[in-house]
């Protein structure tokens, strides 16, 4: 059976599945194909007001946001990154209630979400990586197939996987179903999570010395799987001079802090910068890059340095991709904008993902500048999701720049950084700022507002109650004429 026909059988079992695909565009496709062959054999009533209730969740709403109000419809769900978070608790709330029978998803679904069902039915055993198409290792497996069987539900769950050959079956079972679980590695070895550990450890006041420091980390799972501790201490040691190198610590007798004095015992002290830093919980390595960009900063810099800025850090990857035919027109807008880092040379390793910052920073720009999210769907190949998660994380990271600057005394651009986080927050050019203060106005209806000469605190006073409830309806209306202090 493939999966079409096993997502019919599970829903006329009276059943649910959870179908495991290893791509976004899949899980639609999928879901699209089981809807049809749902609606041909009339076996699930119509579900009108869900359908209807998903549609709705954007102000305008997109293809993919019609593409999956029409599988729902008809108890077909897809289920990935680039949905919107209301849209995924809806879909989830009515797995739960058994009103969807069929969740066509990416593997991201199987962790985190408590959501068991009869079927766990797995296509692709494969994923796209920088090595190209490769097996998925064994937890993956062990996750989505454990989702299989709901506890006081069904006597027995059935975890499938799909394979088109004797051989790729042969494979499969050898692989996964005998095979032994990968060894799970300490994420304190990764350099990121290692730096702003160790940062907020001293913040903190946890350590107060490099001995101290030391001792921390000999008692941590990285220590036990690592076992070299003189090359362990190394590491360590190259942390405190970053981070000293930062100003984010200062080192007794700084003056004479060198490399070779590892097996010597030194106080560390927080700098009041440090601490802001630990406290934003950004990575050290973003905090000093977003400083050396805004000591360059003045009231003539471009929003888009900014979020070229911010565009240009761990904490924003994934960046958007730039396709081979985009390449040329990048470097082209990157010569189009004077950006608050140097440009590195085009033979730089780091090149492409500089290119990469300045797409980010591309899309970000239209955002507050009002193109719409179907638009940039398109255009970037950016889903809702991935938008709004891409916002919050700029929203974040702005805020830190706000924060960064008042430390260093860059009072000059501070107001520039405020107007510039609650455009990215609602999309909207600058003209609409006094609108969305108020209640329930976003971009849509205050560019309405815009256009019928309401502009500010002052025309929403003026202009009767009536002109104003054509224009926003009743309800949005009276919001707005009490909030100036008119009672209506």
């Amino acid at each position: 059976m493939d999966v079409i026909d096993l997502a019919i059988d599970t829903i006329k079992k009276g059943k649910q599945a959870l179908i495991f695909v290893n791509t976004k565009r899949s899980a639609e496709s999928v879901a699209e194909k089981i809807r049809d062959e749902v609606i041909k054999k009339e076996i699930i009533k119509p579900l009108n007001k869900l359908s209807e209730k998903i549609l709705n969740v954007l102000e305008k709403p997109t293809k993919q946001c019609e593409k999956l109000s029409k599988c729902i419809k008809y108890g077909i769900a897809f289920h990935h990154s680039g949905l919107l978070q209301k849209q995924k608790n809806i879909i989830e709330d009515n797995f739960r209630n058994n009103k969807i029978r069929i969740i066509c998803c990416t593997p991201t679904l199987a962790y985190g979400v408590d959501l068991p069902a009869f079927r766990s039915i797995i296509r692709d055993l494969k994923r796209y990586t920088q090595h190209g198409l490769t097996y998925i290792p064994v937890l993956d497996y062990m996750q989505m197939s454990g989702r299989a069987g709901r506890p006081g539900k069904d006597e027995k769950g059935e975890a499938i996987a799909i394979a088109k050959t004797d051989e790729e079956k042969e494979r499969i079972y050898e692989r996964y179903i005998k095979g032994e679980p990968e060894k799970i590695q300490s994420k304190l070895a990764v350099e990121p999570v290692l730096r702003t550990y160790i940062l907020s450890l001293i913040a903190s006041d946890i350590v107060k010395n490099q001995n101290q420091l030391n001792n921390f980390f000999k008692k941590t799972f990285w220590a036990f799987q690592f076992k070299d501790t003189n090359k362990l201490k190394n590491i360590i040691q190259k942390m405190i001079l970053l981070l000293n190198d930062f100003k984010f610590i200062s080192i007794e007798n700084n003056d004479f802090i060198s490399a070779d004095m590892i097996n010597n015992n030194f106080n560390i002290e927080i700098t009041r910068l440090g601490k802001r830093v630990a406290e934003l919980y950004i990575d050290p390595l973003t905090a000093n890059h977003i400083i050396k960009c805004i000591k360059k900063a003045n009231k003539k810099t471009d929003d888009i340095a900014f979020i070229q800025m911010i565009s240009h850090t761990l904490e924003m990857r994934p960046l958007l991709n730039i396709r081979s035919k985009e390449y040329d027109d990048i470097q082209e807008k990157s010569l189009e904008f004077d950006f608050l880092e140097n440009e590195p040379n085009m033979y730089d390793i780091y090149y492409d993902d500089y290119l990469k910052s300045i797409k980010t920073a591309l899309f970000f720009n239209d955002w507050i500048n009002e193109i719409d999210e179907e638009t940039l769907m398109e255009k970037y190949n950016i889903r809702p999701g991935e938008i709004r998660s891409k916002l919050d994380m700029a929203d974040w990271l702005i805020y830190s720049s706000q924060e960064i600057t008042k430390i260093i005394g860059k009072i000059d651009i501070l107001t520039q950084l405020m107007k510039l986080r609650a455009r990215l927050k609602y999309g909207i050019k600058q003209e609409l700022l006094p609108l969305i203060k108020f209640k329930n106005i976003g971009r849509v209806r205050a560019r309405l507002l815009y256009r019928n000469n309401i502009r500010n605190v002052k025309d929403v006073k003026n202009i009767p109650y009536e002109k104003l409830s054509r224009i926003v309806g009743k309800n949005i209306a009276k919001s707005m004429k009490e909030q100036v202090g008119i009672k209506i």
